[in-house]
């Protein structure tokens, strides 16, 4: 099915592979994610994430054929998402967001689609949900978590500017904001002191705006723990250049520090 000219949402269509079947969703976006997204979706099933869970593959314009009807139906994706229209990771997220409460899920679970974290830790997203929780963000910095091979300028990055800057923002204190491993609430997004749905978000920022905006409004969140493993050898795998986008992040922290993003 074609959505489109819908205010704050890209143009995308939807090939639903299976009904609704529980209350919450997970929207994995990607982009050429290749055999990573094939073995993050190999370890859900293996888990038996995908018996707990509605998985939406949020895709942003793959070519690679790793998207293939015949590969996700084997690893018993519910629904997969194509983006028509311009924006990158916030497109996708609103596209998938939209669809998600559309379709009346409760709560909505995001991870990255390139196997750096253990999807198999959703039910603690889950859990955090049920007790009531707006917003979880998944960290690898606390107790219970644990973080392989990160590279010593994203750890430092992280550590030093992106979370405490994100934490003052937010009134709140996190310690892996970069990490797109959250979960949402149904209230939280719907709120209209909140409007997600907004083409101000196209690349990182609703990322950033959404990990301060339910503790500024005194919404529940909290962090739980979650593993991320980089690969030991090889090219780091991350969408963001190292020079140019750096900098648009630090100026989208700049932007959501002053509340540039809010409605």
């Amino acid at each position: 099915m074609k959505y489109e000219n819908i205010r704050g949402v890209p143009k995308f269509e939807s090939m639903e592979y299976q009904p609704k079947k529980t209350k919450y969703c997970l929207c994995i976006p990607v982009i050429n994610e290749g055999e990573k997204i094939h073995r993050e979706l190999k370890k859900a099933q293996a888990a038996e994430i995908d018996k707990k869970i509605d998985i939406i593959i949020c895709d942003g314009g793959s070519t690679d054929n790793s998207l293939s009807e015949k590969y996700l139906k084997k690893y018993n994706v519910n629904t997969l998402l194509k983006k028509n229209d311009v924006g990158k990771q916030a497109a996708q997220l609103r596209m998938g967001m939209w669809w998600a409460l559309e379709r009346g899920y409760e709560g909505i679970i995001t991870i990255d689609g390139n196997d750096k974290d253990n999807i198999e830790a959703v039910p603690l997203f889950i859990n955090k949900l049920e007790d009531g929780y707006d917003f979880v963000q998944g960290s690898r910095f606390i107790a219970g978590g644990r973080a392989e091979n990160t590279p010593l300028s994203r750890y430092i990055a992280v550590r030093l500017l992106h979370a405490p800057i994100i934490s003052l923002t937010a009134g709140q204190w996190f310690t892996d904001t970069t990490n797109a491993y959250r979960a949402h609430s149904q209230k939280y997004l719907l709120d209209e002191r909140v409007l997600p749905f907004r083409d101000i978000f196209q690349t990182y920022e609703l990322l950033a705006y959404l990990s301060v905006r339910a503790s500024q409004l005194g919404l529940k969140a909290c962090e739980v723990p979650v593993l991320r493993v980089y690969p030991k050898t090889g090219k780091t795998p991350t969408k963001i250049s190292p020079f140019k986008g750096n900098i648009n992040l630090f100026k989208i922290l700049v932007k959501n520090l002053f509340r540039r993003y809010n409605p």
